[in-house]
């Protein structure tokens, strides 16, 4: 029963080690073993959902925790991201900066009206984890901005924004809500199925 703990605990503790290896490991070793913490803190947060479900210990507290691990996994990239080409973040830092900014109106947001944290697994976040997947690899990976930052730097917005939406919509604290429309539905006194891929 603690395979899915011991997954997430293992995304959580490969953002230190991500840090470290940007930080204090020489660049081109640094580059190639960050991508190989991404795929496998990227598999871990899939098979965290796959196997709680198939054990049926996918619980409210287990979602929780898998979110705030996924803040803290991206995060670190991230970080690690800009220390490895600085130029090409600043390119967009008024829009990372908007980013973060609306990151921590989810937080503050979901605290003030709730008092606990976000946590609802929406659809265009996930969509935004494939778009930072994309665009970190591609910038750890090659050196290389364009089409995938800016894709990843722009959805984020635009998920953010449907997240911030939710909140304002939900009557009460959920979790796993896949939109902005389904949180209205909730608050309409409306039922809805959630989808498999919710837990993942």
């Amino acid at each position: 029963m603690k395979t899915p703990y011991l997954l997430i605990a293992f995304r959580f503790l490969l953002a230190p080690t991500i840090l470290i290896f940007s930080y204090y490991t020489e660049e081109s070793i640094a580059r190639l073993w960050i991508i190989v913490f991404i795929i496998l803190g990227l598999l871990s947060d899939i098979f965290d959902g796959i196997i709680a479900r198939q054990m049926g210990i996918s619980t409210v507290k287990m979602r929780r925790m898998d979110s705030q691990t996924d803040l803290v996994f991206w995060l670190s990239i991230g970080i690690a991201c800009y220390h490895l080409n600085p130029e090409l973040i600043k390119t967009y830092r008024y829009e990372v900066i908007a980013i973060f900014i609306m990151e921590g109106l989810c937080y503050t947001i979901s605290f003030l009206k709730f008092g606990k944290e976000t946590c609802t697994h929406a659809f265009l976040s996930k969509l935004w984890g494939l778009c930072l997947l994309t665009a970190f690899i591609s910038l750890i990976g090659f050196g290389h901005g364009g089409f995938p930052l800016q894709l990843a730097i722009y959805w984020g917005l635009f998920s953010q924004l449907d997240v911030i939406l939710i909140l304002l919509l939900l009557p009460k604290w959920q979790n796993d809500i896949p939109s902005a429309y389904h949180a209205y539905l909730i608050r309409r006194g409306k039922n809805f199925k959630k989808s498999k891929w919710l837990n993942s």
